[in-house]
C-alpha cells in the first residue's frame, strides 16, 4: 500500500499518461486498504485473516464521451496501457451532455485540516486476539448463553488519492479498529442468536470490548421465547441501532441522480414539511475521527457541515456534478468514488439531532405496541416511499417493554412514518448515522 504522498504521484503520473493520449479532461482515483482479523471461538483461536488491496482507476474525457477503466496492476506499462484502452473506449462512447469534471472554480484547494484519523499505535495480533477473547469471555458470562459463533478482533488502514487534470490533487490516510461477538442463548428448539460490532477510526474511541461483549451476550438472552404480535395499526419504537436506517431510506431519496432520472419518493418536495418542525438532521463530514469524515468530495470539492433537514425541511440534493448540470444546481461536495464508473453519492457523518423526552417516556404513552431491535429483508420502494420489512423485537403494552416477539413485518410509507416520527433524548454518536430511539405512530404491524 502506497503512503499518501506515493499515491498522489501515481495517479498524478496516470492523469498526465491520459492526456498525452489525446483525452481533454481526466481524473485518477487510487485507493488501498490492508486488514488482519483474530477469531476466536469458545476461548480458543479460531481464524486469522490478513487482506490488501489496491486499485487505481482512471476517467477520461474526449468531449462529451467519456470512458472509465481500472487496474491493480500499478506498473509502468499498466499505468500506459491504461491510458491508451480508456481512450479509445471513450471516442467509441455515445455522448453525454452531462458529463464532465467539477466546476474548476469549486475545487478545494487546501490546505485541509487534520480530521485525526489516524491511529499511530498497530495493536499487534496478540493484542487483537486478547481483544476477541476478552469480548467472547464476557459474553459467555452472560446467564442464558449457551454457546458462541465468535468473536473478532480487527484492525486495518487505508489511503484514499484524487487527481483531476484541471488542477486538483488530494490524498488522505485511515486507520481503522473494530471488536465484535455473536452468542447463542437458550436450548434445543428455542435458541436464539445475536452480538454487538464496534468500531472506530482509534483503538481508544472504543468500548472495551467487555462491555461489548456483555451487551452482546444480554441481547441474545432478551430474544428467549418470543411472543408473536397482532395485527393492525400501532406505534413502533425503533431502537438506535436499526433507526439509522430510516435516516438510510432519506439519504437515498436526497440523491441527485434519483432525482435526475425521477424516481424518489421526494421528488418536488424540496422545501415541504416532511418532519416535524423541531427535527434537525445535521450532517459533519469535519468531525474529528469522525467514521465518515473526509477533507474533501470524490470530486475534489469541499466537504462542510450542514443541516440536510432544518425544522423538518429538506434543505437541498445531494448532487454531484452531473446530476447537479442536469438540474440545473451546483454540486453540494457529496461526490463519492468507489472503483471505475461516475462519481455517486455519500454523506458525512449523521445525527438526527434528540429530543427532549426520555426512552421511558416515549413509550409510556404506547397502551399497544412495539420496540424494533432487528429490521429483515429489503422491502423498501425508493421511487413510492413504500415500507415493508420484517422485524423482531420487544412487546409493549401499557406503556412498558412486555417481552420478546418475532415473526412480524413493519409497514407504512415513508412519507408518512417521517411526518409521525418523534425521537427521544438519548442520541449516542458511535455509528456513521447516529439518531436516538425513534417513535413512529400509525405505522401497520402484520402479526400471527
Amino acid at each position: 500500500m502506497l503512503s499518501p504522498a506515493e499515491a498522489l504521484d501515481r495517479a498524478q503520473q496516470l492523469v498526465e499518461r491520459a492526456r498525452r493520449a489525446g483525452a481533454d479532461a481526466a481524473d485518477a482515483v487510487y485507493g488501498a486498504s490492508s486488514s488482519e482479523a483474530i477469531q476466536v471461538r469458545l476461548g480458543k483461536l479460531e481464524d486469522v485473516e490478513r487482506s490488501e488491496s489496491e486499485h487505481i482507476s482512471l476517467r477520461l474525457f474526449v468531449g462529451r464521451r467519456s470512458a472509465s477503466i481500472g487496474s491493480s496492476d500499478l506498473s509502468e506499462q499498466a499505468l500506459d496501457e491504461l491510458a491508451q484502452r480508456a481512450f479509445a473506449m471513450a471516442r467509441s462512447a455515445p455522448e453525454d451532455a452531462y458529463a464532465g469534471l467539477a466546476p474548476q472554480e469549486r475545487l478545494s484547494r487546501g490546505p485541509w485540516r487534520d480530521l485525526d484519523l489516524i491511529d499511530s499505535h498497530e495493536p499487534d495480533p496478540e493484542a487483537l486476539r486478547a481483544l476477541a477473547e476478552e469480548a467472547e469471555d464476557a459474553a459467555r458470562a452472560v446467564a442464558g448463553v449457551t454457546n458462541s459463533d465468535g468473536a473478532t478482533g480487527s484492525a486495518g488502514g487505508g489511503v484514499a488519492a484524487l487527481v483531476t487534470s484541471h488542477g486538483f490533487a488530494g490524498a488522505y490516510g485511515s486507520t481503522s479498529r473494530s471488536v465484535s461477538v455473536s452468542v447463542v442463548a437458550g436450548e434445543g428448539s428455542g435458541k436464539q442468536r445475536d452480538g454487538e460490532w464496534r468500531s472506530a477510526h482509534h483503538l481508544a474511541d472504543l468500548p472495551s470490548a467487555a462491555s461489548i461483549g456483555t451487551l452482546g451476550g444480554e441481547r441474545a438472552v432478551a430474544r428467549l421465547e418470543p411472543g408473536t404480535m397482532r395485527s393492525g395499526p400501532m406505534p413502533v419504537v425503533f431502537d438506535p441501532r436499526v433507526g439509522g436506517s430510516l435516516v438510510g431510506h432519506l439519504m437515498g431519496a436526497m440523491s441527485g441522480g434519483a432525482i435526475a432520472r425521477r424516481s424518489s419518493f421526494l421528488l418536488d418536495r424540496l422545501g415541504e414539511q416532511l418532519f416535524d418542525s423541531g427535527i434537525t438532521i445535521a450532517e459533519d463530514p469535519l468531525r474529528l475521527r469522525g467514521l465518515r469524515s473526509r477533507p474533501f468530495d470524490g470530486e475534489g470539492l469541499a466537504t462542510r457541515p450542514r443541516n440536510l433537514v432544518e425544522r423538518g425541511r429538506v434543505t437541498g440534493w445531494l448532487l454531484e456534478s452531473a446530476s447537479a448540470r442536469q438540474l440545473g444546481l451546483e454540486p453540494s461536495g457529496h461526490a463519492a468514488r468507489g472503483g471505475n464508473g461516475a462519481p455517486g453519492i455519500s454523506v458525512g457523518n449523521l445525527d438526527l439531532l434528540p429530543g427532549t423526552l426520555s426512552v421511558d417516556e416515549l413509550i409510556a404513552e404506547i397502551a399497544d405496541g412495539v420496540y424494533v431491535t432487528e429490521l429483515i429483508g429489503q422491502g423498501v420502494n425508493g421511487v413510492t416511499g413504500d415500507y415493508s420489512r420484517g422485524a423482531s423485537g420487544l412487546r409493549i403494552v401499557g406503556g412498558r417493554i412486555a417481552g420478546p416477539v418475532a415473526g412480524f413485518t413493519v409497514a407504512g410509507n415513508l412519507l408518512a412514518m417521517f411526518a409521525a416520527l418523534t425521537p427521544a433524548s438519548d442520541l449516542e454518536r458511535d455509528r456513521a448515522i447516529n439518531v436516538p430511539t425513534l417513535r413512529v405512530d400509525g405505522m401497520t404491524v402484520a402479526g400471527d
